[in-house]
């Protein structure tokens, strides 16, 4: 069973860039429709929390 204070700091960046995506998505966008990641708001959430946990689970202290 996943331990939610382990992964802690990798949900927190899966939920901040889930919001990042929502909102760069709202605010810039893809006006034409064409751009595969920024055309819906699912697509442009999605890649955002992928890159959120991505990026704050670097960095997360390796356990010895």
């Amino acid at each position: 069973m996943l331990s939610l204070k382990k992964h802690a700091l990798t949900l927190i960046g899966v939920l901040v860039g889930t919001a990042g995506g929502f909102l760069y998505w709202k605010y810039m966008g893809c006006v034409s429709g064409t751009c595969p990641i920024t055309s819906s708001p699912t697509n442009s959430s999605l890649y955002g929390a992928v890159m959120g946990g991505l990026l704050f689970s670097m960095f997360k202290k390796e356990e010895k």
